[in-house]
């Protein structure tokens, strides 16, 4: 096959015709060749991005940073005026700096990456005469594929069997009515791609029936991507807390700016060089400004994601990781989600005895000995390869529950063949199946009480047939329904030979009962636990479902979802305005019989409250509802593609415990990234105070341009990133939902970057104060390790916001210990290495220096635990 086929009309051809221009067999598919063949010719199924920028361009970008170009700049004038060793270091350092900012920038490229690959929708094709599901991506030109209801179109397709399908097309055509499809060839070649009928488009969506297309465009060749320059975006979209921080750094590099200029007048003023000075001012603006902090957060929601998709949580969006933290609203369905979706016996009703499974019971004694067999008989089950059940869910559930009394379909059906039956009608609500026992032919029916009780004309005891009270079984199974038991009678009736007329005249008369069995889709194990964390946690979990409001109100009670559970039904909703469900919508805690338009206004009601609203959903008529919560859940076994496409996350697991899970997830990554900003704002200051009040105290310059670029590099950059391996926080869902309109300042933080950058400033210069003027010819070196060494007590101080380092366990954080001891040898280096003492101008420390620079920051660690004490205590920051 040649490349010229995309380009042909393949709607004016019939089927066979494209078939035979595509050399693909409909009924098979490509074969394994074929697609080697056309993957090598036509690439991958995808659009085309903007051209990545390379590694290289990447690392020269690390260097048009204003701050940087100038201290390159200093440096150049630096070593032509002779100061050769200067400017080598600097260069050092800002090679090593833009290194490891482009080590951060391809890890934070490669961790989006990876969620992009997670989030590729599949298609199912036929290749090789076997049906398989396959990455979209992989998809080539002649690849037979089918479609139906909730599937996104991911290629173009020539359709050539249609079963009652249509498409929104809004995507491609901007056509707001869905399009019927059919599978015809069209005569007209000019007609537009709206009115192509017997095609289906990339990125359009099937909401009804299904089809089967083999594909005759694939990526850019498709018409979506003849348009996909439109969709192109130009630069990485931000989160909201990156936008923040990045307004934040701008503000605070003018004052950083103004400080620096400061220094270098205040060092002029008191007959300082010119040159060191402006490096000085230089090195201390490019220290202090967080230049890295978009970076970092990037790489923390990222790293952050990936992690949750293992843990079945799959983020689609960067910003959601971020949103976790702020939900106040969990609306989740209520099957698959809450509950296990899988019916299963619970109760069953029988000789005057109420039983939860018959392996409860002797089932050798009547009626129990009838009813397992009924349960196990009276069923299409069949077993698949593993011996696991495949049938009607209910069905399925009668099958185990008779397994639970040790008796197998499988194994007795040969003593009691089907011979015949009454399948399941809608009018009547029964079935009946006929079996040979002996010489006798004995009839199972099951069926809805009020269908199959005034059929009964009495009731099997263990004593033998009693007389049947129809009005006390009806109440007793109205009982049941009420606790949410989807509830069946099951009768039988003997015949002496098969009846001549098998109809529901001749053969579902004259039953005797045998009891009534509950049928529930129980709550999943891990759910209860997870309504209570969210409780704890300040979120609100409300349960929407399409179910009778009784079997919703008993699934609520088991989950204690609310204490005092009122049901509001989606007639209930029709029947409000929208400013009287908005007033009555955070009373309500479940939903029963609502429909997917209704969910997005209980979305609206509790948004115009104010409320952060996590939804989830699974359908085509639920991806309204997701786009418009503030998180939208999309299902990743039972969901559709249009659901999973509209939402921001994906449950790899349909576990409501996934959710809970995530949010506590979301919330550690953000209170991480605050640990980062804490660190590294702290640290900052401690090194502007240094500088700047040094010469108002008589002091002479404390750091040198070399030791203050070496204390960015080492000290803010290793263990600052080790921090965002921590931990959760104690009692991290025992807090409420941050405030989305909350500064990432709040709770203290900006008066701890002030204080301890002041109290570390503080430490510093009196120990430069006490070693100049005692006389030592060290007291460089010694205010640039008791820096150094400060900044590192404080991250480890830090690593909660309110427990003691020794109530979390000093090597809890093996990465954080290591970065430490790794600074920790880097700095011992530059202080007794003579090599590294003549580039950074340090000299070897006593035994006595040494112990003083160790000890003074430990002042640091223990006054920043005396804060989360009275943090503890609710002395501050309340």
């Amino acid at each position: 096959m040649d490349t010229t086929p995309q380009n042909a009309l393949f709607h004016t051809l019939s089927a066979e015709q494209v078939a035979s221009l595509l050399e693909v067999d409909l009924r098979d598919g490509l074969s394994d060749q074929q697609v080697a063949q056309r993957s090598a010719i036509y690439g991958a199924n995808e659009l085309r991005e903007k051209r990545r920028t390379t590694l290289a361009e990447k690392f020269i970008a690390q260097f048009k940073d204003a701050m940087i170009l100038i201290l390159l700049a200093a440096a150049v004038i630096a070593g032509a005026i002779g100061e050769i060793s200067d400017t080598v270091v600097i260069l050092i350092i800002v090679i090593l700096n833009a290194t490891i900012g482009l080590i951060q920038e391809y890890r934070a490229e490669r961790a989006v990456d990876a969620l992009k690959r997670m989030t590729e929708p599949e298609a199912r094709i036929r290749r090789g005469g076997h049906l398989q599901s396959i990455p979209s991506t992989q998809l080539v030109p002649g690849d037979v594929v089918s479609i139906e209801a909730g599937n996104v179109v991911t290629a173009d397709l020539r359709l050539f069997e249609v079963a009652d399908c249509e498409l929104d097309e809004a995507a491609l055509t901007g056509e707001s009515f869905t399009v019927t499809k059919q599978e015809e060839q069209l005569d007209d070649a000019e007609l537009p791609v709206g009115d192509r009928s017997n095609m289906a488009f990339k990125g359009t969506n099937v909401t009804r029936g299904r089809a089967l297309g083999v594909v005759v465009a694939t990526g850019h060749q498709t018409e979506l991507g003849k348009i996909a320059d439109l969709l192109k975006t130009s630069g990485t979209v931000l989160t909201p807390l990156q936008h923040r921080l990045e307004r934040f750094g701008g503000k605070l590099a003018v004052a950083i700016l103004i400080i620096a200029a400061v220094v270098f007048f205040a060092g002029l003023a008191r007959g300082e060089e010119v040159m060191l000075m402006l490096l000085t001012a230089i090195s201390l603006a490019v220290a202090a400004i967080p230049e890295a902090l978009p970076a970092v957060v990037t790489i923390s929601l990222a790293m952050g994601a990936q992690k949750m998709g293992k843990h079945n949580a799959l983020m689609r969006r960067l910003p959601t990781v971020e949103s976790l933290g702020s939900v106040t609203y969990i609306c989740s369905d209520k099957t698959g989600t809450l509950t296990s979706n899988r019916m299963r016996v619970e109760r069953i009703d029988a000789d005057g005895t109420s039983i939860n499974s018959l392996s409860e019971i002797d089932i050798g004694s009547e009626p129990w000995q009838w009813l397992g067999r009924l349960l196990a008989l009276s069923t299409d089950v069949t077993l698949d390869e593993h011996d696991e059940p495949l049938g009607d869910p209910t069905e399925v559930a009668l099958y185990l529950g008779a397994l639970d009394g040790g008796i197998r379909k499988h194994d007795i059906e040969t003593d009691f063949p089907r011979i015949a039956e009454l399948a399941f009608d809608t009018s009547r609500r029964a079935m009946t199946t006929l079996h040979t026992i002996g010489d006798e032919v004995v009839a199972f029916t099951k069926g809805a009480p009020e269908a199959v009780i005034p059929c009964c004309t009495k009731q099997l005891h263990s004593t033998g047939d009693e007389a049947i009270d129809q009005q006390e079984i009806l109440q007793q199974a109205e009982e049941m329904a009420t606790e949410g038991y989807r509830v069946l009678a099951l009768a039988m009736r003997r015949f002496p030979h098969l009846p001549d007329c098998i109809t529901q005249e001749c053969i579902e008369t004259e039953l005797v009962l045998l009891g009534l069995v509950g049928l529930i889709d129980p709550p999943r194990t891990e759910v209860p636990a997870a309504i209570s964390a969210c409780k704890t946690a300040g979120i609100k979990p409300v349960m929407i479902t399409g179910d009778h409001p009784a079997t919703a109100s008993a699934i609520a009670r088991r989950l204690d979802i609310a204490s005092d559970i009122e049901v509001m039904k989606g007639s209930d909703i029709a029947a409000l305005s929208e400013e009287e469900f908005a007033d009555r919508v955070e009373e309500i805690s479940v939903y029963a019989r609502v429909s997917p338009e209704q969910k997005i206004a209980i979305v609206k009601a509790l948004q115009k409250h104010g409320e952060f609203v996590a939804m989830t959903g699974d359908g085509v008529n639920d991806a309204p509802a997701l786009k418009r919560a503030t998180i939208g859940i999309g299902m990743g076994k039972k969901g559709t593609d249009v659901a999973r496409e509209a939402s921001d996350m994906v449950l790899l697991d349909d576990n409501f415990a996934t959710i809970v899970h995530a949010v506590s997830e979301g919330r550690r990554i953000f209170d991480n990234i605050r640990k980062f900003i804490k660190y590294t704002m702290t640290s900052n200051a401690g090194e502007v105070w240094v500088l700047f009040l040094a010469p108002f105290i008589g002091l002479p310059l404390p750091l040198l341009p070399v030791q203050i670029l070496w204390i960015n590099l080492v000290t803010d950059g290793l263990p600052g990133l080790a921090l965002s391996a921590e931990h959760r926080e104690k009692g991290i869902m025992s807090r409420p939902p941050r405030r989305p309109e909350e500064t990432i300042f709040s709770h203290g933080m900006w008066q701890h970057v002030v204080w301890v950058g002041l109290f570390i400033a503080a430490l510093s210069l009196g120990a430069q104060a006490w070693a100049f003027h005692g006389g030592s010819d060290n007291w460089q070196t010694i205010v640039f390790t008791v820096l150094t060494f400060s900044q590192l007590m404080h991250v480890l101080a830090i690593r909660s916001e309110q427990e003691s380092l020794f109530s979390i366990g000093l090597f809890s954080n093996p990465a954080l210990i290591g970065a430490i001891l790794l600074t920790v040898s880097l700095q011992m280096m530059i202080i007794y290495v003579p090599f590294f003492n003549e580039i950074f101008h340090t000299s070897p420390l006593s035994a006595h220096d040494l112990l003083l620079c160790m000890l003074l920051p430990l002042v640091v660690f223990v006054a920043v635990e005396m804060e989360k004490y009275a943090v503890r205590q609710g002395w501050i920051y309340n």
